[in-house]
């Protein structure tokens, strides 16, 4: 049975997809300021969502071949995502101190900004932060050129710090056990999209998908069960009850949130009886697998724009 073949101007074409993500990571992020209906924009938000989807690839690619051992890292594109990481990580810093000395980013002093990252936690951590994405773009632009005795597993560890970082100190940090939640979250989230969202980009051929998606599948199920029940538990802590999920705006957030959750859910339960079945039998073509995960994936870039933006909402 053929797995396909791969069709020049395919890959280019695929790795474009980042564009529109993107722009639905940001919608997602205005959807919620709409929703909040209170306080100034949420600036910081767009360069945390940049961040967070950034993260989410770099683990994506580098944990790919676990699903797939025909397949390799691809090392560039994966030093440039974490050089983007890098870029945005450093942006929300620079939000953060700014919003911290109580000006707008392009007034920020650099004796503040060093101030907020010398002697605040925040600063500390995002330091902490930078250190690993850095560390990751460094390691992948090197890894290129020695694939043979390149790791992913460092990638993978650094990158997992990294994304682990920011909500063990964030708003849940004062609940018992919220640290922990909220990390295990932001990671199960993270290999949610970024799986998926790596095989957009670097699936080619029936084949690859036909191998690729079944084993994602099953992969995926535990992942949005963890995610559902951790952002669920959270939100009602840091809520004191249910009342306020309509009331405030962090509830009318996190409403959203989960209501695009279980959009999600449904879809999933169709995709494995119909789509799933199908690729792993090799009666669906690459394009429409890509097509269908890139569909979906645009749905999940909504959904980290307004976890994004609740991240910063108090």
């Amino acid at each position: 049975m053929t797995t396909g073949r791969r069709v020049p101007g395919v890959a280019l074409r695929q790795w474009r997809v980042l564009v529109p993500v993107v722009v639905a990571a940001l919608a997602g992020v205005v959807l919620a300021w709409i929703l909040r209906r209170s306080g100034g924009f949420a600036w910081v938000a767009f360069a945390r969502v940049l961040a967070d989807c950034a993260g989410a690839v770099v683990i994506g690619l580098a944990a790919l071949p676990r699903l797939n051992d025909r397949l390799t890292v691809t090392w560039r594109p994966l030093a440039a995502l974490a050089g983007v990481w890098f870029a945005a990580e450093f942006t929300v810093l620079l939000c953060e101190a700014a919003e911290i000395v109580g000006v707008a980013v392009t007034q920020l002093d650099a004796g503040d900004f060093l101030t907020f990252l010398g002697r605040l936690s925040g600063g500390q951590i995002g330091i902490a932060i930078l250190f690993c994405t850095g560390a990751i773009a460094c390691y992948a632009a090197l890894a290129f050129r020695r694939p043979d005795t390149a790791s992913a597993d460092l990638v993978l560890v650094f990158a997992a710090v990294a994304l682990s970082l920011r909500p063990i100190t964030g708003h849940m940090s004062q609940q018992m056990f919220g640290s922990v939640l909220a990390a295990i979250h932001a990671l199960a989230a993270a290999c949610w999209l970024g799986l998926l969202l790596a095989m957009v980009l670097v699936l080619r051929t029936r084949g690859e998908w036909a191998v690729t998606l079944p084993r994602y599948s099953t992969f995926a199920a535990p992942l949005v069960g963890i995610i559902a029940i951790t952002g669920l538990v959270n939100g009602v802590v840091r809520l004191g009850g249910i009342t306020p999920l309509l009331t405030s705006g962090y509830g009318r957030i996190l409403l959203a949130k989960l209501t695009i959750l279980c959009g999600l859910v449904a879809l999933g339960w169709w995709w494995r009886r119909t789509w799933v079945r199908k690729a792993a039998d090799h009666r669906v073509t690459a394009e429409i697998s890509l097509r269908n995960a890139a569909a979906e994936v645009l749905v999940m870039a909504v959904a980290f724009g307004l976890a994004a933006t609740l991240a910063v909402t108090a």
